[in-house]
C-alpha cells in the first residue's frame, strides 16, 4: 500500500491503467511467477496503475486465497511505484470477504463489480456499495455494468458515501453519464469525483466520452500491446489527432469487431495477446473458452497493422 491517498493518485495519472491477466501454469494453477514477469513489464511500460484481479484478472475464477496470493504478488511487485487496485464482487459478504483479503494484501483500493447474478432496485444497490466502503480502510470505485446501472441520484449518494472516490463506467451510455457527472457537479459543487470510461477496448470511445470529461479509461491493449497503447494514450493526451485516428481505424476498430466474435473475448482475446508477446500465462479457465487459430491469427496481423502505423507516424515525425 502507498501512503498517498487513491484518489489523488488517480486523479493525476500519466498513463494507461493496466489491469493484468491473471497467469496460469501448465497445471491450472495460478503462476505468480509469470504474474510478476507480466505487472513488472507493464510498470516499466508506463502504467499508471495496477487492477489486479478484476474483469481481465479472471476475479470470477479465483478462490479467496487466490485471489490473495495474486493481489499481494502485485503489491510486492509493484513496490509503491504505482497504486494497485483490487476487484471485490458477489453478494455483500462475499465482497466484504474480498474487500478485507484485498487489504490485507496491502493494496490501495477496490473496483467493486456488481453484485452477482440479482437485479437490484436502487436502494439495495446503495446500501450494498455503502456497506462495502465502510468494511475496510481502501477507497473504492464502483463499477456500473450489467446489474448495476445507476441513476445520476444514485451516484450523487455514491459520490457523498465515505470511501467511494470514482465510478468506472462499463454501461455505454453516453446521455446517462452526462446526466451523472452533471447531477454531482450540481449537488455536490468542489467534491472530486473520479470518472472512468470502462467499456471494453474503451480507446474506440475515448475521443466521445472525452466530450464530456471522463479522461481516464481501463485499457486491455496495454496488457498486450503497451507500445500502442500508450503510443495512443499520449496522442490524446498531446492533441495528436492524426496519430489516434490512425489507430482507431486500423487497429482499435479491427479489434473491436475481432472481439465480437466470440463470448468472453474480452478476456481470452487479451490472455492471448500476452502470449503472443512472449509471456505464457496459460489459457483462460471455465467457463471461458480460448480463441481458435483463425482468430489468433486475425490478432497477430491486427497487432501488426497496429506497429506498422507507429511506425509510419515516426518516419514521418523524423522526415
Amino acid at each position: 500500500m502507498t501512503s498517498a491517498p487513491l484518489a489523488a493518485r488517480l486523479g493525476r495519472v500519466a498513463g494507461p491503467l493496466f489491469f493484468p491477466v491473471t497467469a496460469y501454469g501448465p497445471d491450472g494453477a495460478v503462476d505468480l511467477d509469470a504474474f510478476r514477469a507480466h505487472v513488472r513489464t507493464g510498470i516499466d511500460a508506463g502504467a499508471a496503475a495496477v487492477f489486479a484481479c478484476c474483469g481481465t484478472g479472471e476475479f470470477h475464477a479465483l478462490t479467496p486465497q487466490e485471489f490473495r496470493s495474486v493481489v499481494a504478488a502485485a503489491v510486492e511487485e509493484t513496490a509503491g511505484e504505482v497504486p494497485v487496485v483490487a476487484g471485490a464482487g458477489y453478494g455483500t459478504a462475499l465482497a466484504i470477504q474480498y474487500a478485507k483479503l484485498a487489504e490485507e494484501a496491502g493494496a490501495d483500493g477496490l473496483l467493486a463489480m456488481p453484485p452477482y447474478l440479482v437485479v437490484a432496485d436502487q436502494e439495495g444497490l446503495l446500501s450494498h456499495y455503502a456497506a462495502l466502503a465502510a468494511a475496510t480502510s481502501l477507497e473504492t470505485i464502483v463499477y456500473q455494468r450489467d446489474n448495476a446501472v445507476f441513476t445520476p441520484d444514485t451516484v450523487v449518494a455514491l459520490a457523498g458515501t465515505p470511501g467511494v472516490i470514482g465510478l468506472k463506467d462499463g454501461y455505454g451510455d453516453l446521455d446517462l453519464m452526462q446526466r451523472i457527472v452533471s447531477a454531482v457537479r450540481t449537488e455536490l459543487p468542489g467534491r472530486d469525483f473520479l470518472y472512468f470510461n470502462g467499456l471494453p477496448t474503451a480507446e474506440l470511445t475515448g475521443p466521445a466520452y472525452r466530450g464530456i470529461g471522463v479522461t481516464l479509461y481501463s485499457s486491455a491493449v496495454f496488457a498486450f500491446a503497451p507500445d500502442i497503447a500508450l503510443a495512443f494514450y499520449r496522442a490524446m493526451d498531446g492533441g495528436d489527432d492524426e496519430l489516434a485516428g490512425a489507430l482507431l481505424d486500423h487497429f482499435y476498430r479491427p479489434l473491436v469487431e475481432l472481439r465480437a466474435k466470440g463470448r468472453g473475448y474480452a478476456v481470452s482475446l487479451v490472455k492471448a495477446g500476452v502470449r503472443l508477446g512472449g509471456l505464457d500465462v496459460g489459457e483462460v479457465r471455465t467457463p471461458l473458452t480460448e480463441p481458435p487459430a483463425a482468430h489468433i491469427e486475425e490478432l497477430t496481423a491486427i497487432i501488426a497493422r497496429g506497429r506498422a502505423v507507429l511506425e509510419k507516424h515516426g518516419q514521418e515525425r523524423r522526415g
